[in-house]
């Protein structure tokens, strides 16, 4: 029974940052790109709606 404590716990531990990563990466292919101007106003209608 605590081998299989052990096993499980380490199987987490090493799954965990790669599901992580993979999370994470799949959000980084999906950002849109856009030119500094389209940035600038995209940031300032974000922080004009927050008002």
């Amino acid at each position: 029974m605590e081998s299989f404590v052990l096993v499980f716990v380490l199987v987490v531990g090493l799954a965990s940052p790669l599901v992580l990563y993979m999370l994470v990466r799949g959000e980084h292919d999906k950002r849109e790109r856009m030119d500094r101007d389209t940035a600038e106003q995209a940031a300032r209608r974000d922080t004009r709606d927050r008002k």
